[in-house]
């Protein structure tokens, strides 16, 4: 048997959801503000993964236009059943002070890969949706209820209602059937039929350091439910030097070699010298990934192998190894006509107006739009950061004529948290290069009176990043060969979910390309390449 080390899939790639069907397994993850929204991952042996899909990626399944930071699309379930996939999402529209205001909605789809459908609204009353196919061919639908009420606990339990396919539409009555332990925060429902006994998968505790899955069973689908007697069935709590925390918000699946693994969300912190290490725990500029354990049952329960705290290593299925080739070259020569599935943009997808791949054969142009504080229309492709040590370069043709417009690389967490190194223009110096900080809605110019001149005879500037686990730099080229570095060093930790106002986001840390022209006269930028190596 194959060992399989965790994560499985590194990087934001959070609220994890596996699903089977025969031989192939996928798994769906949160997207929160990203478009195209919803990533399925596809492996043949648990072991290997590689992207396959972005279902939500038309305007009329998902416009997240104006959402807060962290809003959009949490914890999608996938699910099969009825010959075709059926995935469940929220779009989460309002995330701060009393209200949830949350829609959650189906989309249906023959293949992982094909055109997913319009829509279904399911209902507003909660996130973490889910829909459950039972045996006797009724569906359900289960998630978190919100309470908005001033002196209650927001988390009022877990509601399940009837699903009508044929009518596409809930019906009968929806009710509460588990309110989950002392821990509470309730969230992420997932229910299963196994051996006569209804499964209820929850989480709770939050999604930080304290976060953990709660397993429930009852002989009737509408409850009572009673609790794993050692619950919980998976945390990284009581484990504070694991190097896999946060562990929670997780599914399980049966193999078609009758095993049983678990996946879950999990971060793993880079801890800041001189700080203590139950608090704070670390800083994870990585996000909220996702692991794999091995289960096993006992007495009528699953149990995590080796214990309830994630293993970085696990004893993969019987299965053999069926490895991919790279989904993505290193290097993006912008050759195609589509960007690659890595490439997300933000809230909604950019039209011909903010992006084209055609404009200029063999370059990404991106039309200046609103500043990297936005929530509407940026002009900003990005991929997530996937390992602590890597490089991202670029190469961009830009000739600004207003210090209103910039073009350049850029590290991003949120609206209120990122660096860019940038290309504007100067009163006194002409085109430069300039940083630009935002941490926590403070700005910064490191380099204001020792902006770096750009030689008019410089057609290209050539950028990169370099991170190095707590920390990046940033560098510069006129030519592509000779790099000189910006002698300004930026802290990781800054861009991560722990960070963020002292937490209570939910992404991770992206690095990509971006135009912005706030004087409203769209000037372009072309990028020749975008490269991310680790």
């Amino acid at each position: 048997m194959a060992v399989i080390q965790n994560p499985i899939l590194t990087g934001f790639n959070p609220d994890p959801c596996i699903c089977r069907v025969g031989e192939d397994y996928y798994i769906a993850v949160s997207t929160f503000e990203w478009f195209p929204g919803v990533g399925i991952y596809h492996s043949k042996d648990l072991k290997h993964w590689r992207l396959a899909a972005r279902p939500l990626n038309r305007l009329s399944q998902l416009n997240m236009m104006g959402n807060p930071d962290s809003g959009g699309v949490w914890a999608p379930q996938l699910s099969y059943a009825n010959e075709q996939f059926w995935l469940i999402y929220t779009d989460v529209k309002v995330t701060e002070g009393q209200w949830k205001d949350c829609h959650n909605y189906l989309v249906t789809c023959d293949s992982i890969d094909g055109e997913w459908s319009e829509p279904i609204h399911m209902n507003s009353s909660g996130f973490d949706p889910s829909l459950f196919h039972d045996e006797d061919g009724k569906k359900y639908f289960v998630n978190m209820m919100w309470d908005p009420r001033v002196g209650h606990h927001p988390f009022y339990g877990i509601v399940l209602q009837e699903y009508d396919a044929d009518q596409q539409k809930l019906v009968g009555k929806a009710e509460v059937i588990f309110q989950g332990t002392d821990i509470k925060l309730t969230e992420a429902p997932h229910l299963y039929n196994i051996n006569g006994w209804y499964y209820l998968l929850t989480a709770e505790g939050g999604t930080r350091y304290d976060h953990q899955s709660t397993i429930a069973r009852s002989k009737d689908i509408h409850g009572p439910y009673e609790v794993h007697p050692d619950n919980p069935l998976i945390s990284s709590w009581s484990a504070p030097r694991n190097p896999l925390q946060k562990a929670g918000h997780a599914s399980i699946v049966q193999t078609h070699t009758d095993e049983w693994f678990l996946v879950h969300l999990t971060g793993r912190p880079l801890p800041r010298e001189g700080e203590p290490l139950l608090d704070p725990r670390g800083y994870c500029p990585l996000g909220r990934e996702t692991a794999i354990q091995r289960l096993e049952w006992r007495d009528g329960w699953p149990y995590v192998v080796g214990g309830n705290q994630p293993s970085l290593e696990i004893e993969g299925p019987r299965i053999a190894e069926a490895p991919w080739g790279p989904d993505v070259p290193e290097k993006d020569d912008f050759d195609g006509f589509t960007l690659n599935p890595h490439f997300q943009t933000l809230r909604i997808p950019l039209g011909p107006e903010t992006l084209s791949l055609s404009a200029r054969p063999g370059h990404l142009r991106l039309y200046g739009r609103e500043s990297l504080t936005s929530k509407f229309t940026q002009a900003h492709v990005a991929r997530r950061w996937q390992h602590f040590k890597f490089s991202a370069e670029t190469k961009v043709d830009f000739h600004p004529v207003s210090f209103q417009q910039s073009a350049g690389l850029v590290n991003y967490y949120n609206t209120q948290n990122w660096t860019s190194c940038q290309i504007t223009w100067n009163e006194d110096k002409g085109r430069i290069l300039e940083l630009v900080v935002c941490d926590n809605f403070v700005f910064s110019m490191p380099l204001t009176g020792r902006e770096i001149a750009v030689p008019d005879a410089a057609e290209y500037v050539y950028l990169r990043v370099d991170v190095d686990y707590n920390v990046y730099h940033y560098s510069y080229s006129f030519n592509g060969e000779e790099w000189s570095a910006i002698p300004v060093t930026f802290h990781a930790y800054k861009l991560s979910d722990d960070y963020i106002q002292g937490g209570g986001f939910f992404t991770g840390a992206f690095v990509g390309m971006q135009c912005q022209d706030t004087s409203g006269q769209r000037l372009h930028a072309d990028f020749d390449y975008f490269s991310y190596i680790n």
